[in-house]
């Protein structure tokens, strides 16, 4: 994850500085509705397979936020998002190396701290539904075709975990870098020569860097 590390370092100090020098006078404690959309940076964390590759992918949708005081709010979310990651198995179950591509609708949903009227750090749960999962082989040879053998329904139909991020808003445009960590494994529990396995075995980690519009 250290490629996802850089990118986080490098999206905080673009919203440090833009925080810096705009005195934008957003009205915190207002009522915003609107699009948001971006770029996702996707992986699965696991201690028992080889880290190779990070996948890119994006992230649509709506958000509400909704005003408890001028520093505090409530941020519901519905979201179309991308996340997966390539992984190298080498195990008594599956030897080689596949990209997992998972597709989901995510509701988080976020309490959003304004540390100033154009600043702020939103935390809180999100869970996901699986729309489509799919796995592509990128290995010859292996004992487990991953690509045949892994169908749809043998992905957890429910994810869920924690987001944690940083915002800059203006009166109307906004935009954030957020890391959302899973807490449920991606793969259901499968069962070889009386031995019980989950397979793929890691959990979902995405970093996002968003842009919002409101249209409130």
């Amino acid at each position: 994850m250290k490629n996802l590390k850089t990118i986080m370092a490098i999206a905080l100090l673009i919203s440090h500085s833009q925080f810096t020098f705009s005195q934008n006078s957003s009205d915190s404690s207002k009522l915003k509705f609107g699009f948001k959309g971006g770029v996702n940076f996707s992986n699965l964390y696991t201690d028992n397979v080889e880290d190779t590759n990070v996948l890119t992918g994006f992230n649509a949708g709506l958000f509400a936020k909704l005003p408890i005081t001028s520093s505090l709010a409530i941020q519901p979310e519905l979201l179309y998002t991308t996340k997966g990651a390539k992984l190298t198995y080498n195990n008594y179950f599956v030897n080689g190396a596949a990209k997992f591509n998972l597709n989901y609708i995510e509701l988080p949903v976020l309490l959003v701290i304004n540390l100033t009227n154009n600043f702020n750090i939103h935390a809180g749960p999100y869970i996901a539904y699986l729309v489509d999962g799919n796995a592509i082989n990128d290995s010859q040879g292996t004992l487990f075709d991953i690509e045949n053998n892994l169908k749809n329904e043998d992905y957890n139909k429910f994810d869920m975990g924690l987001s944690v991020g940083v915002g800059f808003d203006a009166d109307q445009l906004g935009f954030g870098v957020r890391y959302n960590y899973g807490l449920q494994k991606v793969g259901k529990e499968r069962s070889f020569l009386g031995t019980n396995y989950t397979f793929p075995d890691g959990k979902n980690s995405v970093i996002n860097l968003y842009v919002s519009y409101s249209i409130l």
